[in-house]
């Protein structure tokens, strides 16, 4: 018999064992219940197979443990399935009335009881669980306790040798057996805890990093990780963009040094290295593919009383901010030259007109060989008040009347005189207006100026047999202007400064007639820029946005 129970014993501790087993690879973890529902029932049929038969009856066996633990663990779900494994096997074997009896007061108490402390069960962990077990178990054994008097009583006529010292033994092996497989199933149960809080902290921390690569690599910087030999060892989508054509895997595994050539970095030294060095945060603004950025080497530590376990490089585009810069000091260099046009205007003019006066009544009574020279000196003086008018027109900072009007018009207007100007040079006009023109708010006597300055610029850079084309264009939100010529060109460094005032390509040039040229676009909403190679000529695009378009 005691051989027998023991078997059971082991049998009974078959889905914990088998459990520790399974619970190894996380991904099961998620079907930890279904799992010990079906070993449990598997283990409720082996103890089935050993189980103890007197002959009066009576049937001792253990596998009731697995219906307790298998519908604790399992839920709902799994305590069903076993109540009905459990039913199933106790009617094919009950013989005698008596375990009838038991059999229906644990369907009608016991079974009730059962389901009404799995809430409890999965609710509550440690001790609190242990208590829930040991009071089904005893609960069990109180409900079999009326089978097992019933059976003693009868032991004296059939000659079994069973006792209420063997009964109680059996008690004490069951209640020592249940709590043994509980306290190693929450041991199993605590390990997939950890199993499933790790993988969800893994979850997190993968997340976690692609939110932080996303970032880096969506931000408007350049990010660049270095190991502290300079060796690159991460790069961002913006630090590859600049490199073009080179890609990522191209850059990483690089010294940072290849880098800075490939992006020609205008540093005076390699940040890695001064940082490397020092230790200390570099700061510096420097052009990197084409471009000014704002510069941030320092050194990374996982603490701050560490070791440095590299070199962190970050770069913030600050183009746009520099050309608004630029724009603003160009708006303060005109404010001056508005300042100082003011002032002198009336100062110089008067004199200029009362000298004027004078030398032209004494040309009028000098000799001829003298009047050459009064022509000259009048000359100089007119060239003087052309210089006059144009610092009045850049300075003006007024709201201009402006009347709807066509740009093909106002060309019409001024062909006579461009065609004068090309004949007198030997030049021709290529003049090629749109079909159709939308009007435009213009004050005309701007807009012709602007025209003129232009058209002429173009005639004064060509030679002789050079052709100058104008061409107007409408499309859907703004009216374009094309005024190319044959000339020189100009050198890729004096673009950037050709708005400026005062300065000037030509050897005797004021530098102030594309600056007005400029103010008088922007007054119209309107935007200019040009193109040009040297030795094939220079072309002027103008921009006007119509009205109630947004075109910038």
């Amino acid at each position: 018999m005691w051989k027998d129970s023991l078997l059971q014993i082991l049998v009974a501790f078959l889905p914990a064992s088998m459990f520790i087993i399974w619970y190894a690879k996380p991904e099961r973890t998620r079907y930890t219940s279904i799992f010990l529902s079906v070993a449990c029932c598997l283990a409720m049929l082996l103890c089935t197979r050993f189980a103890i038969v007197t002959p009066s009856g009576y049937i001792t066996d253990f596998r009731d443990i697995p219906l307790i633990i298998g519908s604790l663990y399992g839920g709902f779900l799994g305590a069903s399935l076993l109540f009905v494994a459990y039913a199933v096997t106790k009617l094919c074997e009950i013989e005698q009335t008596n375990t009838l009896y038991v059999f229906i007061a644990l369907a009608l108490l016991f079974v009730p009881y059962l389901f009404s402390r799995i809430p409890a069960f999965h609710r509550s962990g440690g001790n609190r669980r242990l208590k829930i077990v040991l009071h089904l178990a005893c609960a069990l054994l109180l409900l079999n306790g009326v089978a097992r008097v019933t059976v003693l009583h009868g032991l004296s006529d059939s000659g079994e040798d069973l006792s209420w010292t063997d009964l109680v033994a059996f008690d004490a092996l069951f209640i020592i057996a249940i709590l043994l497989i509980v306290h190693f199933t929450e041991l199993g149960m605590q390990r997939v805890q950890l199993q499933r809080q790790l993988t969800e902290v893994s979850i997190k921390y993968r997340n976690e990093m692609r939110r932080l690569q996303q970032f880096i690599d969506n931000a408007p910087l350049i990010v660049i990780f270095c190991d502290n030999e300079g060796t690159i060892t991460h790069v961002n989508e913006m630090a590859s963009k600049i490199a073009f054509p080179l890609g990522r895997n191209d850059i990483l595994h690089r010294s940072f040094h290849f880098f800075a050539r490939q992006t020609n970095m205008s540093a005076e030294e390699n940040p890695i290295t001064r940082v490397g060095q020092t230790d200390a945060r570099h700061t510096e603004v420097m052009r990197i593919g084409g471009k000014m950025f704002y510069t941030v080497t320092c050194s990374f530590k996982q603490l701050p009383s560490e070791v440095s376990n590299g070199i962190l490089f970050i770069g913030h585009d600050i183009t746009e901010t520099q050309m608004l810069k630029d724009e603003v000091n160009r708006m303060e260099r005109l404010s001056l030259v508005g300042q100082m046009a003011a002032s002198i205007t009336h100062e110089i003019r008067n004199p200029m007109a009362v000298i004027r006066g004078f030398l032209q009544l004494l040309n009028e009574r000098s000799s001829p060989e003298q009047q050459t020279y009064f022509r000259i000196v009048m000359e100089e003086l007119d060239r003087a008040n052309a210089i006059i008018n144009d610092f009045l027109s850049l300075a003006q900072n007024r709201i201009v009347e402006k009347e709807s009007c066509s740009l093909n018009e106002l060309l019409h207007e001024l062909k006579p005189l461009l065609l004068a100007d090309a004949n007198m040079r030997g030049q021709t006009l290529d003049l090629r207006l749109s079909d159709s023109m939308d009007l435009l708010p213009m004050n005309v006597k701007e807009i012709k100026q602007l025209l003129l300055n232009l058209a002429r610029n173009g005639m004064e850079a060509m030679n002789a047999s050079g052709v100058l084309k104008i061409e107007t264009r409408n499309t859907q939100d703004m009216i374009q202007l094309r005024i190319e010529d044959e000339g020189v060109g100009i050198a890729p460094e004096k673009l950037e400064k050709l708005f400026e005032p005062f300065y000037t390509t030509k050897t005797n040039g004021t530098g102030l007639g594309l600056a007005l040229c400029l103010s008088i676009v922007e007054r119209h909403n309107g935007k200019i820029k040009v193109e040009s190679t040297l030795g094939v000529g220079t072309v002027f695009h103008v921009h006007f946005c119509k009205p109630g378009r947004d075109c910038w």
